[in-house]
């Protein structure tokens, strides 16, 4: 259903700019631009709805936080009310509803979509669905580390490096999410260079913070390029929080 919301929209504005084009009407794109991404929540929100409704993986709660978000930048674009993005922090009471409802209906996890650069093992399954919802954790005791591609719609990331078994080379850790937070914890005798950036978020590495709109930090250890053994991680957030400690 999505797919075809996506392309019908996408239809209707090429159309739009090729009537404009010849003249047939008035359309401005620039005058339009803000109300791209009202209308991409909106849409992403009711996706999760109907999938968790029809048990595809959906998500009530982040569905209904993108529907409610979306809908109200969209009247504030339209100077129905007085909405911008950042007052998202004037819907924290919908946080005492989803703890409500999280006790009423137990959350469902999935695995994580996860693409395994080496062969040789895989410690996670892979996933081939384009939205992927929920928290994943990775501490097992031992457990491989290998280089990783982790996309996830919304939910949180537990990366603890220090229980792992790390090999010596550069392997590249990448996550990207729309909505979440990432917390990893690292162990002090491994290498890392970390390129985090949020949306509308808080990043802190170490002794560095950020916190805001469009935020990033760039951090490297002293050792990192001339160590065998390093991990090279780059987070990327829409919205959330990123936290990387040492140990």
């Amino acid at each position: 259903m999505f797919r075809y919301i996506l392309a019908v929209g996408l239809i209707i504005l090429g159309a739009a700019l090729v009537l404009a084009n010849i003249g047939i009407i008035d359309f401005q794109i620039n005058d339009y631009w803000n109300l791209i991404i009202p209308l991409i929540l909106l849409l992403l929100g009711l996706k999760l709805f109907i999938d968790d409704f029809k048990y595809k993986g959906g998500s009530w709660i982040f569905g209904s936080l993108f529907v409610i978000f979306g809908g109200l930048l969209l009247l504030g674009e339209l100077a129905i009310i007085d909405f911008t993005f950042s007052d998202i922090i004037k819907l924290w009471p919908l946080l005492i509803i989803y703890i409500g409802y999280s006790i009423i209906k137990p959350r469902r996890k999935h695995r994580p979509h996860v693409h395994v650069k080496d062969d040789k093992k895989e410690t996670y399954n892979k996933r081939t669905h384009r939205f992927s919802i929920g928290d994943y954790e990775f501490k097992k005791q031992n457990w491989k580390v290998e280089p990783m591609d982790l996309w996830n719609a919304a939910g949180d990331y537990y990366i603890d490096f220090s229980k792992a078994f790390i090999p010596e080379k550069e392997i590249p850790i990448t996550i990207n999410s729309w909505a979440g937070d990432v917390q990893i914890l690292l162990p002090e005798h491994v290498a890392f260079r970390v390129d985090a950036s949020v949306k509308a978020g808080e990043i802190n590495i170490l002794d560095q913070t950020a916190d805001g709109m469009n935020r990033s930090i760039l951090y490297e250890s002293t050792n990192y390029e001339t160590a065998i053994r390093k991990l090279d991680i780059k987070l990327k957030l829409k919205a959330g929080s990123i936290r990387v400690d040492v140990v």
